[in-house]
């Protein structure tokens, strides 16, 4: 595992670990990186300070990445927990029940779920108000 820091071209800041330094360069050739706080897709490595191992004594230890470094993080979390908590989770069926809210087929009613990124352009050039999440959906099992 790596850790890099990096930052968008809107120069907000953020850290994120890779399985190794291919593999963060596959993602980034494929455009699959996304800033958390703007959704930007132009991301870059930062300028980053090398982690050196100390000795045993005064040993650094790695960060948690249970714990929130950034006030962006800590308001994710809280938008995702009241989708979660105030929203049905549809999963792939979402673009079909949006659609069908928004032609009256269907009562409307708060969703979330995943959609193809061509289904969700449809969504929106077709004026159904949708937006994407900054967060991993959880997937429901029945």
């Amino acid at each position: 595992m790596i850790q890099y820091a990096l930052k968008c071209d809107n120069e907000h800041s953020f850290d994120s670990w890779f399985q190794s330094a291919e593999a963060f360069e596959k993602l980034s050739k494929a455009d699959m990186l996304t800033c958390p706080t703007c959704g930007s897709e132009q991301i870059d490595k930062a300028v980053m300070a090398p982690r050196v191992k100390k000795s045993e004594k005064g040993q650094t230890k790695a960060p948690s990445l249970k714990t929130l470094s950034h006030p962006e993080e800590q308001a994710i979390k809280e938008l995702k927990t009241f989708v979660e908590n105030n929203s049905d989770y549809v999963g792939k069926d979402f673009a079909t029940q949006a659609r069908d809210m928004h032609e009256g087929i269907t009562p409307e009613r708060s969703i979330y779920g995943e959609a193809r990124p061509e289904d969700a352009k449809k969504l929106i050039e077709d004026g159904i108000p949708v937006t994407p999440l900054p967060f991993t959906l959880a997937r429901k099992s029945n």
